[in-house]
């Protein structure tokens, strides 16, 4: 790994893990690991630019054919491409066709900038979990085989056991809390080469008494109603999330923000 890293630009893309969800900030938008990380690149670069074409809920096929040519042709400094979960957990995919737009994708952006980021994306302990496990791991062994071939970076979340803890995902069991994405731009962060700002990142969070039965019936009932039913409609009814919702950061330009 190279040390004392100075890249000018970064491009993130993917879906609602790279745009932000669901680091929420008080104007009711979203930051996330990308932008904290661009925030940290920024503060040691003047002029450093920054693009995030991530969109909740896209599919792999849908980050191929509407992001993809779009970063390469800013040919940023860095491109982070972390797609693919969301086809895994559809009750039916067809994992050969995910990797092929995965390669597809690596194809096209490794030659369009200095260095392409993968990723094997973190897992929330639980029965999500371990029932599209086996997909997971299809889909992140033709990561790391795709950035043996193509000199890309990947960053390990999967493996890492403080990512897994249910305290680090917010009440819709799909995202990570502020303190998840923090941690996952330090991951990125130390791949890329820069200085550890947090050595344990890794390291799980301190026990705690579990919730009692109700408090755990309650949460339940509160992430069926506001979350499950609402995302089984739209599989049924072919709708998305992101459905006609532009990029946050559709243009590589000098950042402004804070790490906050």
């Amino acid at each position: 790994m190279q040390t004392n890293a100075n890249y000018t630009s970064l491009v993130a893309i993917g879906d609602s893990f790279t745009e932000g969800m669901s680091d929420l900030l008080p104007d009711g938008s979203y930051r996330g690991w990308a932008d904290l990380l661009a925030s940290r690149m920024a503060a040691r670069t003047p002029g450093f630019q920054y693009a995030n074409l991530a969109v909740r809920g896209k599919l792999m096929g849908q980050i191929v054919e509407e992001q993809v040519d779009v970063a390469a042709a800013m040919r940023p400094d860095v491109i982070t491409l972390v797609g693919g979960l969301n086809d895994t957990l559809r009750p039916k995919v067809d994992m050969e066709r995910v990797r092929g737009l995965l390669e597809e994708a690596v194809e096209r952006l490794a030659p369009a900038c200095k260095q392409l980021v993968l990723m094997r994306s973190p897992g929330r302990n639980g029965p999500v979990l371990e029932r599209f496990r086996p997909r997971m791991e299809e889909l992140f062994a033709c990561v790391e085989d795709l950035a043996d071939r193509h000199g890309a970076l990947v960053v390990d979340l999967y493996g890492a056991p403080s990512l897994a803890d249910p305290r680090l995902w917010d009440v819709d069991r799909l995202h990570l809390t502020a303190e998840g994405h923090r941690r996952v731009a330090e991951a990125v962060w130390q791949t890329l080469g820069y200085e550890p700002q947090d050595t344990d990142w890794r390291t799980p969070m301190p026990p705690t008494a579990p919730p009692g039965w109700v408090a755990r019936r309650t949460t339940d009932a509160r992430f069926a109603k506001q979350y499950l039913l609402p995302w089984i409609g739209r599989r049924l009814t072919g709708r998305s999330s992101g459905d006609g919702r532009p990029a946050k950061r559709p243009e590589l330009l000098p950042y402004e923000g804070s790490a906050g």
